[in-house]
């Protein structure tokens, strides 16, 4: 997230990579995302992160809510100092958090050195505008964050693609900010001087044409993949979905015995990875996807189309939950909320509760340290979690989908998980089809 980094290797393209466009404007955007996109580099920058939950949300849910936003910024390469949280019944219009919490912010960005800012909801382009002349730090919020996270660890020409044309779109309605940045780098006064109204516009409508140069190209990548998934027909597939960081790419290894890149941090699968596997002689396609998580940038779902669809197009879908979260059920309908959103949720699922090596009875008892704006006198205190057994009992019992309890890190169950697996892939899949197909 520092101002200036290296190029890397094999790095998403920015919005600065404007092909074809004129060189003024080009260079402008190319400066100017800089600011913008907030890429990180080996020296990690310093991250203050601010919250503004509903007042009724309970402490242990927001605690639980900004150590996930920590996570996020760790995994984009900041360090967290110090959290804010402001109860409001609605945020504030023109800063977001009120007018005292903004001056405990500055004092505290002052005093500490602090280089952002980062916010656990998207800011409008005026928000922006005006938290930047007050805390004259970097601002990032949720949606910028996971952004860039993405722009990250893309690899693939489609991925790093629907990452730009998010990029672009995020950035349209914020170009009179980006005349800010660009001020200030001058030794401008803050939002003192700018661009005239048609300069602003000329940028508009580059990004604009930017914008439909991405999606006729996504078209074009999402021919190229359907006809790859065509040239696949024959074998059922199967698609590994749920929350980011909940394992998936650990059991894909464990499946499939390739070596797909797993690692404890949040998005660390971007790109959506296929492998033939062959259980018991039973063949199937298995897809690593992206994971999802709470308050997905719309635009982001809308530009990773192709990636989605290998969930889309999948004949099971095994839905991995990180049951040692405290929050799990929430992640559940989280994933199940998006599968909806992309047309998904009527296909044939297994529910796959993985850590169950980490899953800790009393977790929900424990109370973090207090910070700014936290309600000491919580009256909606958490209750003791049920036992693993009674969790077992409970599910078994209530839900439709199949149901298996794993660790694929020591690999407990995972021979149920593959014999549960050739079940209902050779239902969907009878041996006769497969061969008549394929002879």
């Amino acid at each position: 997230m520092a101002k200036e980094s290296k190029p890397r290797q094999n790095s998403a393209r920015h919005p600065g990579q404007t092909d074809g466009l004129k060189p003024r404007v080009a260079r402008i955007l190319a400066k100017g995302n800089k600011e913008a996109t907030y890429e990180t580099t080996s020296e990690a920058e310093t991250a203050v992160l601010v919250a503004v939950p509903e007042k009724r949300q309970a402490d242990a849910r927001t605690q639980e809510y900004l150590d996930e936003l920590a996570f996020l910024a760790e995994t984009a390469g900041a360090t967290v100092t110090q959290r804010f949280v402001q109860r409001l019944d609605k945020p504030d219009i023109r800063t977001f958090v009120g007018e005292g919490k903004l001056e405990e912010i500055k004092a505290y960005v002052q005093h500490s050195g602090a280089s952002m800012v980062i916010f656990d909801d998207d800011l409008s382009p005026s928000q922006l505008r005006n938290l930047e002349a007050e805390l004259r730090v970097k601002i990032v919020d949720r949606s910028l964050l996971i952004i860039d996270i993405f722009a990250q660890r893309a690899k693939s020409a489609t991925a790093q693609t629907q990452v730009e044309l998010a990029q672009y779109q995020y950035l349209l309605p914020r170009l009179t900010g980006l005349w800010t940045h660009l001020d200030k780098q001058r030794g401008g006064g803050v939002a003192q001087r700018g661009p005239g109204e048609t300069e602003i516009e000329t940028d508009r409508r580059v990004v604009r044409d930017r914008i439909s140069f991405l999606k006729e190209r996504l078209k074009d990548l999402d021919k190229q993949s359907h006809t790859q998934r065509k040239s696949r027909t024959g074998m059922a597939r199967v698609a590994l979905v749920g929350y980011t960081n909940v394992g998936k790419s650990t059991i894909m290894n464990l499946l499939s015995r390739a070596d797909v890149f797993a690692e404890n941090k949040l998005f660390a699968t971007v790109d959506s990875t296929v492998r033939k596997v062959v259980l018991d002689t039973v063949p199937f396609l298995l897809s690593d996807t992206v994971g999802f998580i709470r308050k997905l940038p719309t635009r982001l779902i809308e530009s990773f189309k192709s990636t989605l669809d290998e969930i889309r197009e999948a004949d099971l879908l095994v839905h991995v939950v990180d049951i040692s979260h405290p929050s799990f059920e929430e992640h559940i309908a989280v994933v199940n909320d998006t599968l909806k959103d992309i047309q998904a949720a009527d296909k044939p699922m297994l529910l796959v509760f993985n850590k169950i090596d980490q899953y800790n009875p009393e977790a929900e008892t424990e109370h973090h340290g207090g910070f700014e704006g936290m309600n000491q006198d919580d009256e909606d205190a958490p209750t003791p979690r049920p036992s693993l057994e009674q969790l077992k009992a409970t599910y078994m019992a209530k839900l439709h989908d199949p149901v298996i309890f794993i660790s694929a890190k020591n690999r407990e169950n995972i021979d149920e998980l593959r014999a549960l697996l050739v079940r209902h892939v050779s239902a969907l899949y009878p041996a006769d089809r497969y061969s008549s197909t394929n002879g």
